[in-house]
């Protein structure tokens, strides 16, 4: 009974997560729009895929994802080497955005309306070089962010600077950048902070945070991901400026 439990309360967790969705859509979809749902079969069946996606996706964050980024800055912290520590930091925000679905997405469908209006040659070709540019430009940009959100974890920095900074930056650029590139620099920022980057990130910070005397995990172990959202608005204008 116990075993039962404790398999059923994620998925249960999940369902009631999604339930508000579920209720939005079928309110709009039934009272506002007075349709039936099409397929309804398939969208139950969905709807049950998404409960155990989020179930098994958070059971292995809580697993896997975070313990490791914990232990990895733990291990860090101990072993005392700055270049090795910021350098993972680079690596770790670049390997976790260029993997990232929703970025991978975002590019190809970029790519493909710059071809469509003209931007870039209409070929197979020239859609994958953009969108693979795209995709490096954006995976440097929250490796450097990552790096620079590190580097004010280890100085005791206040957030609120550097981020005024960074928007006061983002502000200058979108007044020089082509006004094609503006829309998908700033989606980038949002795209990037997703399902893989986001565990790892996180508890890097919180891990640091943790292992470092004199620095509180709530005050300075959150706040990478802002920086991994707000870099790559930056770097994406600055490519559309070069392309």
């Amino acid at each position: 009974m116990q075993l039962i439990r404790r398999i059923l309360s994620p998925f249960l967790s999940s369902a009631r997560d999604l339930l508000p969705i579920v209720i939005v859509v079928t309110f709009f979809q039934l009272f506002v729009l007075q349709q039936p749902f099409p397929n309804l079969e398939k969208i139950i069946l969905g709807i049950i895929y998404v409960m155990i996606g989020m179930t098994l996706f958070i059971r292995g964050l809580e697993m896997g994802l975070f313990p490791v980024g914990e232990s990895m800055a733990y291990a860090f912290a101990k072993k005392g080497s700055l270049f090795w520590l910021l350098l993972f930091s680079f690596l770790l925000g670049f390997g976790t955005t260029i993997a990232e679905p929703a970025l991978i997405a975002v590019a190809d469908e970029a790519a493909t309306v710059a071809a469509n209006g003209g931007m870039i040659v209409n070929d197979e070709a020239a859609r994958k070089d953009y969108a693979y540019g795209l995709r490096i430009t954006v995976a440097i940009s929250v490796g450097f962010a990552i790096l620079v959100g590190v580097i004010r974890i280890l100085k005791g920095w206040p957030i609120h600077y550097l981020i005024a900074m960074g928007y006061l930056g983002v502000v200058i650029m979108t007044a020089f950048a082509p006004k094609e590139i503006i829309g998908i620099a700033y989606d980038s920022g949002g795209v990037t902070t997703s399902t893989i980057t986001v565990p790892l990130v996180t508890a890097l910070g919180v891990g640091l945070a943790s292992s470092i005397s004199g620095r509180n995990p709530m005050i300075d172990g959150f706040g990478l991901i802002a920086f991994a959202s707000l870099t790559p608005m930056i770097f994406v204008m600055a490519y559309g400026m070069m392309i």
